[in-house]
């Protein structure tokens, strides 16, 4: 029996020094070789932060390309879903509610082409990016907004579309802080 205890008592002093303190010395090491030393792509206007190219922010105004809404409000310490089944009441309640303001705001577009990532949240509530289909179904709201021509907002998300690796792994991405800070420095 001693020996057991014993065995179990090193097994967890061995975890402990190598999880708690070996593995993130490893790697914040390997943090410090990466642009901006892990802390993120931090993106700024003028000298000033506005946000983090990794994080989901909040876009309503009709100006701004609108991200994926989120269940915990783009709380970053708090990520997370909203852990509701498809077939929840609650859960249909708010994405009809998701659709309805959507189409308040873009009244042209028929409820058929809205896609599923503009009224359903992510699985963290954080995501920064849209699909391509998602930011073009926005252009025709955003060039009346801001009185610019939607050919030079279809060439905008055209030059941020961020292509599959590889051309083979994952859909293609738009991130909305970048597409929007851009946006906003469009004559």
């Amino acid at each position: 029996m001693m020996k057991n205890l014993f065995s179990a008592i090193r097994l967890t002093l061995v975890s402990m020094v190598l999880f708690a303190i070996i593995y993130p010395l490893i790697i914040t090491g390997f943090a410090q070789l990466v642009p901006n030393k892990g802390k993120g792509e931090i993106i700024q206007v003028n000298g000033k932060t506005v946000g983090y190219k990794q994080l989901g922010q909040s876009f309503t105004a009709d100006k701004y390309f609108w991200g994926r809404p989120s269940a915990v409000a783009y709380n970053a310490a708090g990520s997370a879903g909203s852990n509701k089944a498809p077939s929840n009441p609650d859960y249909l309640a708010t994405v009809q509610a998701r659709i309805d303001s959507f189409r308040v705001h873009n009244p042209k577009i028929p409820q058929s082409a809205i896609t599923a990532e503009m009224v359903t949240a992510s699985g963290s509530g954080l995501d920064p990016d849209i699909s391509p289909a998602s930011a073009r179904i926005q252009v025709k709201r955003i060039a009346e907004a801001r009185r610019i021509s939607a050919d030079k907002i279809l060439a905008l998300i055209n030059a941020h579309t961020k292509k599959p690796i590889l051309g083979l792994f994952g859909p293609e991405t738009i991130n909305v802080l970048a597409l929007n800070v851009e946006l906003d420095e469009m004559k």
